[in-house]
């Protein structure tokens, strides 16, 4: 299995710091880090946008326009919940109840994905190993997308910052088809899980998909018997175009930016630096100032808060926002920020151009 540690006492001041000043500012306010009455609100309307839209195409005569955007709408949901239900409850952060942590996290396993195999990809090893090369695999995607310094270049890449965008579309495709069984077979190869584990989580995993194409594939055939492969796959495809973009894009704007850094594994195993700083260095937010688009992306354009604090439910970043960026300003560590949702992406297409030329 492939190791590596970061070295512990490295300015570990800062994180010290900073988790007493959070854990007075819950104490002071006496509020809980876990969700509120706005998190409960924002479920409900999350899995209703998904829900409602696919029951009205079900039970309703819509012309084929009006049916096609009901799929466009359950897109819109599918990565709602992704961002603001099932990211909390996966974190342990919707709840201090694990068991409607657990329940609300498996949303994802009904918009074709898998909880578990999601937390060790996303919790272990994401937020571990935020863009390091060959342990993160948020920056090790396909052979045609290069989003890390250290991975190999190819002449293909030089136009990545052209088609990146469609591949973005591509991502919750690929989780309801074959990107969580190679993924889960990586973790075998590597060792990241056991082999024990592994035959379990994959039967696990397999009638899930039963699941998911059930309702989403054989019940719209039964109740609409005019219904064609080729219009429903139109469907299929547009929904998961439309809530992987969103999905890919709020995160990739977070760590592949001309800010960022791209630490490395020295030869011992270790990354030469503090966990959290780690983080600091390695992650932006971006449009702080936004509270609607905040409340729809689950509050992930406090990326860095997130990754100090993913155990703290979004919906409280924006309060401790302050505390992270006078923090960081009093030990003299970058707190990366892009103004606006937009700006972010233009960032993000110059850091996917510099990666495809050097």
């Amino acid at each position: 299995m492939k190791t590596a540690k970061f070295d512990k006492d490295h300015s570990k001041e800062f994180i010290t710091d900073l988790r007493q000043s959070v854990d007075e500012y819950f104490k002071k306010n006496n509020i809980s880090r876990f969700g509120n009455w706005n998190m409960i609100v924002k479920s409900i309307f999350m899995i209703s946008l998904y829900v409602v839209p696919f029951m009205v195409m079900l039970l309703v005569n819509l012309s084929p326009l009006a049916f096609w955007l009901m799929w466009v709408l359950m897109g819109v949901g599918m990565a709602g919940i992704g961002l603001s239900v099932m990211h909390d409850a996966n974190h342990g952060a919707f709840s201090k109840n694990k068991t409607i942590n657990t329940f609300f996290g498996l949303t994802l396993n009904f918009l074709g994905g898998s909880a578990k195999n999601w937390r060790i990809q996303h919790n272990r090893l994401h937020h571990t190993f935020t863009n390091v090369e060959g342990f993160d695999p948020d920056v090790s995607p396909m052979p045609l997308l290069r989003f890390n310094p250290s991975a190999p270049l190819k002449k293909v890449h030089r136009f990545q910052q052209y088609y990146a965008w469609f591949f973005y579309s591509l991502m919750t495709v690929s989780w309801s088809t074959s990107k969580e069984f190679k993924q889960l077979n990586d973790f075998r190869k590597d060792k990241v899980i056991t082999k024990k584990e592994y035959m379990p989580l994959m039967l696990e995993m397999v009638a899930w998909k039963v699941v998911y194409y059930a309702y989403m594939l054989v019940i719209p055939f039964i109740l609409l018997p005019n219904l064609t492969i080729g219009f429903w796959l139109v469907c299929f495809l547009s929904l998961h175009f439309v809530a992987g973009f969103i999905l890919a894009t709020i995160f990739q704007t977070a760590h592949v930016m001309p800010d960022c850094e791209f630490p490395e594994v020295n030869e011992e195993g270790t990354i030469e630096n503090n966990w959290a700083i780690h983080q600091m260095q390695t992650t932006s937010n971006y449009a702080p100032k936004s509270r609607i688009f905040s409340w729809f992306v689950g509050g992930l354009n406090y990326q860095v808060e997130h990754h100090l604090f993913p155990n703290i439910c979004h919906v409280h970043y924006k309060n401790i926002s302050s505390i992270v960026k006078l923090k960081a300003e009093k030990y003299n560590l970058p707190y990366y920020s892009q103004k606006s949702y937009f700006s972010a992406l233009g960032e993000h297409f110059k850091m996917l151009k510099i990666l495809g030329e050097k």
